[in-house]
């Protein structure tokens, strides 16, 4: 569109054509010198539409190309450029579920109402009068994990994690306001752990998938502490916090933190594309201090364990055994040792074993049949006959994933537990509803 000054321009140019065409052609001096005026006044009011012209096409220039990106922050000290990433994941999980006991029930918000734990099967006592049902989302869990390349080539890597059993703070009468607790939190540097985590000596890849928070509790290796391990190809060997559970003389339980060195435990890991395989050993001290007496005698084992792939499904399965093994195995079903009249220390012996076959009927579609068991060997004369001899499981389910990451389960479990003194046993039977969404 032709501005005001264009216009003034383009009539001024047509009146001295005009003038110079008339039908005369005559014009006097003073019209030259007028209309060289004229022409003069022209061609700066050109020059000045130009100029205007060129700032306009700047601006419309400077509008639709976008400035230029400002230059990057400099890397964190310590880390190159780029060198940095974070993440955040977990789940959450409902889990509702009905349980009956043998041997009489549990107390409200119990630790095995939240989940299988085979010391707490009731013995003994008066049978359910029914299934209770209890319902939780404690197994919803959150987890932070960042990775960090130095500048010198060293990659770091955390690892934060938490989730809400076995906390206080919180009851079911009003907000199940509940506590979290820390699961994991450690950092690696090249090859180096540093924190808590799983023990080395638990192959978590082994682990059946179970609906329970466990599973098999009474006869899988499971537990986290803090540690230091150190890791090249599939060899790891690390150096843990040690803690001795003792069954004193007649019976009972005493947790003594008074070890000398660390619970030390090497391992090799082995896969291929029939499946994993895993074995480990462990070599640790068991000690205590309490009035003036002490003692200390030492604990070993060994597991294996791996996953056998058959075609779409596969097998998992661990066994372990061991001295003085405790809390290691069986969520601490049987303590470490046992101490005699003179307050000296024997190793318990204890064996575990368990199978799981999972099964995909189709791609969204899959069960697990898992079985467990666990035998202790007491030295009955320390530790009297109010102790566990046996415990095993039986857990079978169907779940559900109509999307990657949402599952929807019910799974049947029977527990059992037996005391060396043969009146006292009792049983759990389970059924439990569980969903479940990953992120």
């Amino acid at each position: 569109m032709m501005t005001s000054k264009a216009r003034s321009f383009a009539t001024g140019l047509v009146l001295a054509l005009v003038w110079f065409s008339g039908p005369t052609f005559a014009a006097s001096e003073a019209d030259v010198a007028a209309l060289e005026a004229r022409v003069a006044e022209l061609e700066a009011t050109l020059q000045q539409l130009i100029a205007e012209q060129k700032k306009a096409n700047a601006a419309a220039a400077a509008v639709a190309k976008p400035a230029p990106a400002p230059a990057p922050a400099p890397a964190p000290a310590g880390k190159s450029d780029g060198g940095s990433s974070y993440s955040f994941g977990g789940y959450i999980k409902f889990d509702g579920m009905w349980s009956d006991y043998s041997g009489g029930d549990l107390a409200p918000g119990s630790a095995g109402t939240q989940f299988y734990i085979p010391a707490t099967v009731p013995v003994g006592g008066t049978p359910s009068e029914g299934p209770d049902f209890d319902a939780q989302a404690r197994a919803s869990r959150i987890n932070f994990k960042s990775n960090h390349n130095l500048d010198n080539g060293a990659k770091v890597t955390t690892f934060l994690e938490m989730d809400f059993f076995l906390s206080p703070g919180g009851d079911e009468r009003v907000s199940n306001s509940y506590n979290p607790r820390l699961r994991q939190a450690f950092f690696t540097y090249n090859n180096w752990l540093f924190g808590q985590t799983w023990f080395t000596f638990f192959n978590v890849g082994a682990l059946p998938e179970n609906l329970d928070f466990v599973g098999p509790a009474e006869s899988t290796i499971f537990g986290r502490q803090t540690q230091i391990r150190y890791t090249k190809g599939p060899w790891q060997f690390s150096a843990e916090n040690p803690l001795t559970t003792v069954t004193p003389y007649g019976g009972g339980r005493i947790v003594a933190d008074n070890g000398h060195i660390p619970d030390f435990v090497g391992r090799y890991n082995y896969s291929g594309d029939w499946g994993t395989f895993t074995v480990a050993g462990i070599l640790r001290q068991l000690r205590y201090e309490i009035g003036g007496m002490s003692d200390s005698t030492s604990g070993y084992g060994i597991s294996l364990s791996g996953k056998v792939m058959v075609g779409k499904d596969d097998f998992r399965w661990m066994a372990s055994t061991g001295k003085g093994l405790g809390r290691y195995i069986g969520l601490n079903t049987a303590n470490g040792a046992a101490m005699d009249a003179n307050g000296n220390l024997h190793a318990i012996t204890q064996t575990g074993v368990f199978g799981s076959y999972r099964h995909f009927w189709s791609d969204q579609w899959r069960s697990n049949l898992t079985l467990g068991y666990l035998w202790i060997d007491n030295p009955v004369e320390y530790t009297g006959m109010g102790v566990s001899k046996d415990a095993s499981s039986v857990h079978v389910n169907l779940i559900y994933s109509p999307q990657p990451k949402l599952d929807f389960g019910v799974e049947f479990m029977y527990a059992t537990r037996d005391l060396e003194d043969s009146d006292y046993d009792g049983d759990l039977t389970r059924v439990m509803f569980s969903a479940k969404y990953a992120y």
